[in-house]
């Protein structure tokens, strides 16, 4: 599976390395051969474990100076298991050495959050819902984060703020009332845009049928609400249901009649997983 097409990592692998190499790393300089071989073997120690991010391990190890040749790598997508090999990278001892923490850190993040994901995908098969993301991401890091949680089977709500129309709270209150927020967005927004509208009341939800929403969030909702919502919009517009979501609560959420349930603890609370590098001199 690509990155985001539009997406280059290069910069974000530079500024990982630059944070954690500094001025140069001063213990491999002081223990490494110049021109020395070495093999980096990556194994899991999770019981289970999605792999995203294995395709980072080659540029950041290229970025690192050790000139890599893989060996070998899992699919991103793979399941693994305690023991398995990730990934055999040979390439200069230092540049393994230098690259060794930055490889991890972004396989051990990207893989807790499809495996999170996963997990969350895992519990409404057979339902009509799809697990979304949010933007609840680490700054800096959203795009490969994004990537993570389609890795997992997720799909991917706004990239950012110009990629959709999602009028929340706050924006109602500055314009007043729901249908005015809406006529303003309509009048705003392209034609190819969803205008999407967040509702914490039935009361609300009806004005926003009535205000011709495209979409609607039901924002911490209880299920007889959301079943609510459900009958009064039909099919004809699409629901988003957000808050209260865990892995105990959300194939009922699913089943009330949500189409869309976006989980902010995919990519905000994802832990991050245990793997390890052992690197040898050839």
């Amino acid at each position: 599976m690509e990155l985001f097409k539009q997406f280059d990592p290069t910069d974000l692998i530079k500024r990982a390395l630059a944070e954690d190499v500094g001025q140069g790393d001063i213990t491999t300089a002081a223990t490494v051969a110049s021109g020395a071989m070495g093999c980096a073997r990556i194994t899991v120690k999770e019981p289970r474990m999605i792999l995203a991010g294995g395709i980072l391990i080659g540029p950041v190890m290229r970025h690192a100076g050790a000139e890599p040749r893989i060996i070998k790598l899992a699919a991103e997508g793979a399941q693994l298991k305690a023991g398995d090999v990730l990934a055999e990278v040979e390439g200069k001892l230092a540049g393994l050495l230098i690259g060794e923490r930055t490889a991890l850190n972004f396989v051990q993040l990207l893989s807790g959050i499809a495996t999170t994901t996963r997990a969350f995908v895992d519990a409404v098969a057979g339902t009509h819902a799809k697990i979304i993301d949010t933007r609840k991401t680490h700054p800096g890091l959203r795009v490969v984060e994004k990537y993570a949680v389609r890795v997992g089977g997720g799909r991917n709500h706004r990239l950012g703020l110009d990629s959709g129309v999602l009028i929340k709270e706050n924006h109602i209150a500055a314009a007043g009332t729901v249908t005015k927020a809406i006529e303003g967005a309509r009048r705003m927004a392209p034609h190819t845009l969803k205008i999407e509208i967040e509702c914490e009341t039935i009361a609300q939800v009806e004005e926003a049928l009535k205000a011709g929403a495209d979409a609607i969030l039901l924002d911490n909702m209880t299920l007889e609400n959301i079943r609510k919502a459900r009958a009064l919009a039909e099919s004809k517009v699409q629901l988003e249901v957000s808050g209260g979501v865990s892995l105990e609560t959300v194939r009922a959420i699913a089943e009330a009649g949500a189409d869309l349930i976006s989980v902010g603890a995919v990519t905000h609370s994802a832990r991050f997983l245990d793997i390890s590098m052992r690197i040898d001199a050839v």
